[in-house]
């Protein structure tokens, strides 16, 4: 009787998931009659300490200096390698600093700079977030992605496209169980290294083609032609950069200089995957589902707490390496702020929410974060209303 409730009850989801698919972003809102007053608050609350301190939300010369150390770890050892470096063992190692240069950039600068929190300066946020550019990606789709889509819509299954990697992981309750699904738990941490792999091949052309669909590459001021004709100059640029020149002007063997590239690639999708997710698919998400009319029943800043998780806050060389998103909770409410202030403006943030009685999800210490998303991603795979399905 209790498995054939249950059924129901996922049939239920798998229906409003596909209503949901078929709808357009811009169709799914926020109540705002649920807690709205919260951010109201806090909103006053921050601003009002960046008077009092006399500071900017923006960036400042701890951030260059960042941006300086990060681009140093992956630009000079790709100098060296296209034109000292002709050893196999020190080239390859060469290699594994620019994976950690590469992730660095991704998280510390570009993700700042294509926010509008790296500077002031317009023009400097769009200059800086062309890095992405220089490690294979797509500037254009990230924003789509990550800008409007995931921070907007945090953790919404059919519309977050964070939270759905294809059939090959389930990291949404309101997805599809399948079988091979039960072993996620062990696989998935391989997969995260693929990442940024499949975003320079296959990931940016697919996600071209969807958002010209969802009509919107007009955001970021792109037709779909030019849009297609960048990603192909772009990506060509790349590979003949990053791969194509070691491979003819290095004195490496051009097998070294393959499993290098993959190294690189695979220690940036590596962190990329570990700081991203355990800030959103673990056990305290929610993951809400808008009913038929669209309507999501929390204010937008209260689903941000519910579907977001800090972790190790105390940790502070981790906390500058990753770009301040260990203070996921800060981020999300507050992305247009430049990550160097985040952990200033936590007490505040979790002051308020405590205020408020609501959640503010943080785990001392990342390798708790690492074994919450682990039971999370053991859950989604062998249970079908796995924890967070509320």
């Amino acid at each position: 009787m209790l498995k054939r409730a249950s059924n129901l009850v996922r049939m239920d989801y798998l229906c409003r998931r596909m209503s949901i698919k078929e709808m357009h972003y811009s169709e799914i809102k926020f109540s705002e009659n649920h807690n709205e007053e919260f951010y109201k608050a806090l909103r006053t609350r921050v601003v009002d300490y960046f008077k009092a301190t006399g500071k900017s939300r923006h960036g400042n010369f701890s951030m260059v200096f960042k941006t300086i150390v990060m681009f140093s770890m992956y630009f000079i050892p790709w100098a060296l390698i296209v034109t000292i470096i002709d050893s196999n063992i020190i080239g390859y190692l060469a290699w594994v600093v620019m994976g950690f240069g590469m992730a660095g950039i991704g998280l510390s600068v570009m993700h700042d700079a294509n926010h509008g929190a790296y500077s002031k300066n317009d023009n400097v946020n769009k200059w800086v977030g062309f890095i992405i550019m220089a490690i294979g990606g797509s500037g254009m789709n990230w924003r789509i992605q990550h800008n409007i889509l995931h921070h907007t819509f945090t953790n919404v299954d059919g519309i977050d496209e964070d939270i759905d990697p294809g059939k090959v992981m389930r990291f949404s309750p309101h997805k599809e169980r399948l079988s091979g699904h039960r072993f996620q738990h062990i696989y998935a941490w391989f997969l995260y290294g693929l990442m940024t792999i499949l975003w320079f091949t296959t990931k940016d052309f697919k996600q071209l083609q969807r958002y010209h669909k969802m009509d919107l590459l007009k955001t970021q001021g792109f037709s779909y032609r030019r849009a297609l004709i960048g990603h192909i100059v772009t990506k060509a640029l790349y590979i003949g950069l990053t791969l194509g020149l070691p491979l003819f002007l290095s004195g490496m063997s051009a097998w070294v200089v393959f499993a290098g590239f993959f190294t690189m690639h695979f220690i940036c999708g590596f962190w990329l995957g570990i700081i991203f997710q355990p800030a959103h698919v673990v056990p305290s998400s929610n993951f809400p589902l808008p009913n038929d009319s669209g309507n999501i029943e929390a204010d937008w800043a209260v689903s941000q707490l519910y579907n977001t998780a800090n972790f190790a806050p105390g940790a502070r060389l981790f906390s500058w390496y990753v770009g301040g998103l260990n203070y996921q909770v800060e981020h999300h409410l507050f992305p247009n702020i430049c990550h160097v202030h985040y952990k200033n403006i936590a007490k505040i943030v979790r002051e308020t929410a405590t205020e408020f009685n609501l959640p503010y999800n943080s785990f001392k210490t990342f390798g708790q974060a690492l074994k919450e998303h682990g039971i999370m991603l053991y859950n989604l795979g062998h249970y079908d209303n796995a924890p967070g399905l509320h």
